[in-house]
């Protein structure tokens, strides 16, 4: 069987010793595995390799389990999907098994008996996944939120009573035109034409 040929498990899980251990167990069983860590990132993962089995976790980072495993299953009907989770969130498991319609749930720490024990259930048929039904009213973040724009600022206009006035600059007054200094001519005439005749009258020509 060549690598091309083998079946492929994505695993998505927030403990890596136990992905670490089912890549693990599923590879004595023939299988390829890919590890994942973050749930958003599982769905896109799942999209672009289409795994024949998805070991999914309840505590993951930027999107829970239980949302991610409803997502894959919205992408894909067909998804065969097994949880695997500490005891004590088992309770939480087996009410996500059902809603995405998972076909086990694995309890850690895993052995390969544990699997081996519900290889048959595993393998199963595929159920229905009540849950999408109700996936955008349970987890309303989910949906695509067009962003909103900040409204442009109101331009004012010189209507507006809001808008500052200017003062206008005054322009500065034009000088009077200079009077024509024409009195120092005509005191000087008036000197020279009192001395012309005094000394004519002085030598006798007056």
């Amino acid at each position: 069987m060549t690598p091309e040929d083998k079946p492929t498990a994505l695993i998505v899980h927030e403990n890596a010793i136990t992905a670490s251990r089912l890549k693990s167990i599923m590879g004595q069983r023939g299988w390829k595995s890919h590890i994942c860590d973050d749930g958003d990132k599982a769905v896109d993962e799942y999209v672009q390799i289409k795994p024949n089995m998805v070991f999914m976790g309840l505590n993951l980072p930027t999107m829970d389990g239980h949302v991610a495993a409803l997502e894959i299953r919205e992408s894909d009907s067909e998804a065969r999907i097994v949880f695997v989770v500490s005891k004590s969130r088992l309770s939480k498991a087996n009410d996500a098994a059902y809603s995405a319609g998972a076909v086990s749930v694995l309890v850690t720490p895993l052995t390969r008996a544990d699997i081996d024990q519900k290889w048959v259930l595993m393998n199963g048929p595929i159920p229905n996944a009540p849950g999408l039904a109700d996936l955008d009213e349970l987890y309303p973040d989910l949906a695509e939120e067009q962003p909103t724009l900040p409204p442009l600022p109101i331009l004012q206009t010189a209507q507006q009573p809001d808008t500052p006035v200017i003062p206008a600059i005054p322009s500065p007054e034009p000088e009077p035109p200079k009077k024509k200094r024409r009195l120092l001519p005509i005191i000087l005439l008036t000197m020279v034409t009192s001395i012309g005749i005094t000394l004519a009258f002085y030598l006798g020509l007056l």
